[in-house]
C-alpha cells in the first residue's frame, strides 16, 4: 500500500507539471497572437477588430478671409476612409514626361489603371529630362503623405517598393516599356496585368495621353477628377506662396488670370511662328530638330494657325481682352514661363493693359527658392488660376484644361 501510494503521488505530480506546462505555453502562444495582431492592425493602419474605423487626419491651418476683410487661421479634421483591401497582382512603377499639368493628367491615369488592376502602385517619378530640366520630385510639389492617404480606399500607393524588390530593379532585374497610347482599360487588363503578374514588377516609362479619354465606365473617370481635384494637393510651401500671391492681388482689386502660352518651348513645339522674324522661325525650328521625343518636325505654321492649333500671340490678346470689355484698370496676372520676345512683344498688351504683373514681381524674395524649378512655378499659376476672378487660356493645351475643370 505505501508503494502504491507513493506511486499515485508522483503521477498526480508529473501531471500537475503537464498541466503547467500547458498554461505557460498556451500564455505563451496567446501573447504572440496578441503581438501578431497588434502590428498587424498597426500596418493596416487601424487597431484590429475596428475594421470600419476612418482614419483622422487634421489638415493644415488656411488662411479664411472674412467679409470685413480680415483673415483668420482655420484647420479642418478630414476624415479619411479605411483601406481597401485586396489580392495584390505586383507592383507598377511609372514615370511621368513633360511639363506639370501633362504629368498631373498623368498621375490620374496611372491611379486609375493601379486601382484597377489591383495592383500596387509606387509613387510616381516626375520627368527630370525634358526642355524645362526641372529636379523636383514628386514630394517636392505635391503633397506625397496625403496623396497616399487620401486615396488608400481605392489604392495601395507605396513612397518605393519593398526592399527585397528594391534590391532586384537595382541589379537591372525591370521590365520596362511605354504602353500604347489612347488605350482603353481593356489594353491594360489584357496586355499589361499578365505583365505584372509575370514580372512582379513593370515599370511604364511614357505616360501621357496613354489611357483613352472618352468611352470608359463612368467610375474610371470619377476617380480620374478624384485623384486630380482632391488627391493631389501642392506642399505647405507652395500652397502657403500661392495664397499670399491670391492676398496681395485682392488687395488691389479684381484680377484675370491670363495663361500667355508664347514661351520658346511652346512655339518651336507646335511650329506657329506667326508674328517672328526669320531669325526667330529658324531659332525654333533648331529647338524642335534638338528634342528627339518631339515626333512632329515638319510644320506649316500658315496651315496650322489657320486650323485654329496655335496659341494667340500677345497682340492678338490683348485686342480678345478688349473684346471682352475687360476694364483695363484690371490686373492681368501672367500665368506663364518667359514669354519669347521679353518685352517688345509683350508692349500691345502692357500698353493696353498697364497693371501686367507676374509672381517675380508680386514675391521678388520668395521666389528664390523656386528658381530653376519649372514645375514647382507653374504649381504657383495654378493655384493663382483657380483663384482669379477670370481665368482666360490663350491655348486649349493640358493647364487650361484642368484648370477649367478644377474652377467648375
Amino acid at each position: 500500500m505505501h508503494r502504491g501510494g507513493v506511486k499515485a503521488e508522483k503521477v498526480r505530480k508529473a501531471a500537475r507539471v503537464k498541466l503547467w506546462a500547458a498554461r505557460a505555453s498556451t500564455t505563451v502562444v496567446l501573447w504572440l497572437c496578441c503581438a501578431l495582431l497588434l502590428a498587424t492592425s498597426r500596418e493596416l493602419g487601424r487597431w484590429s477588430g475596428c475594421l470600419t474605423q476612418p482614419l483622422v487626419v487634421v489638415e493644415r491651418p488656411l488662411e479664411v478671409v472674412s467679409a470685413a476683410g480680415g483673415e483668420r487661421a482655420a484647420s479642418a479634421a478630414v476624415a479619411l476612409p479605411p483601406k481597401r483591401i485586396y489580392k495584390n497582382n505586383g507592383y507598377l512603377m511609372v514615370s511621368c514626361n513633360g511639363g506639370l499639368n501633362q504629368m498631373r493628367a498623368a498621375i490620374c491615369d496611372m491611379v486609375t489603371i493601379a486601382r484597377y488592376l489591383n495592383v500596387t502602385l509606387i509613387v510616381p517619378e516626375l520627368d527630370k529630362t525634358s526642355f524645362w530640366a526641372d529636379p523636383s520630385d514628386f514630394q517636392d510639389i505635391f503633397d506625397v503623405d496625403y496623396f497616399i492617404a487620401s486615396l488608400r480606399d481605392e489604392v495601395r500607393i507605396l513612397k518605393e517598393l519593398p526592399p527585397r524588390l528594391k534590391r532586384r530593379v537595382e541589379l537591372g532585374y525591370l521590365r520596362s516599356m511605354p504602353p500604347v497610347s489612347w488605350s482603353d482599360i481593356s489594353y491594360y487588363r489584357n496586355q499589361i496585368l499578365p505583365l505584372i503578374r509575370k514580372y512582379k514588377i513593370l515599370h511604364l516609362n511614357r505616360t501621357d495621353a496613354r489611357l483613352a479619354n472618352n468611352g470608359l465606365p463612368v467610375e474610371i473617370q470619377k476617380l480620374r477628377c478624384r485623384v486630380n481635384f482632391g488627391a493631389l494637393r501642392f506642399t505647405p510651401e507652395i500652397e502657403d506662396l500661392g495664397r499670399r500671391v491670391v492676398q496681395l492681388l485682392r488687395r488691389n482689386g479684381p484680377f484675370v488670370v491670363l495663361h500667355l502660352r508664347y514661351e520658346m518651348d511652346m512655339l518651336a513645339f507646335s511650329g506657329c511662328t506667326h508674328g517672328c522674324s526669320n531669325k526667330e522661325a529658324e531659332e525654333l525650328t533648331r529647338m524642335r530638330y534638338a528634342y528627339p521625343w518631339w515626333k512632329e518636325k515638319v510644320i506649316d505654321s500658315v496651315a496650322k494657325r489657320k486650323d485654329g492649333l496655335c496659341p494667340l500671340i500677345p497682340e492678338e490678346t490683348a485686342m480678345v481682352l478688349k473684346a471682352l470689355d475687360i476694364d483695363s484698370s484690371y490686373q492681368i496676372y501672367i500665368a506663364a514661363g518667359e514669354i519669347y520676345g521679353g518685352q517688345k512683344r509683350m508692349a500691345a498688351l502692357t500698353s493696353a493693359y498697364p497693371n501686367v504683373v507676374r509672381k517675380e514681381t508680386l514675391l521678388p524674395s520668395d521666389l528664390r527658392f523656386f528658381q530653376n524649378h519649372s514645375s514647382q512655378m507653374a504649381a504657383l499659376d495654378y493655384m493663382v488660376s483657380l483663384e482669379s476672378d477670370i481665368f482666360i487660356p490663350t491655348y486649349d493645351g493640358n493647364m487650361a484644361k484642368v484648370v477649367e475643370g478644377h474652377r467648375r
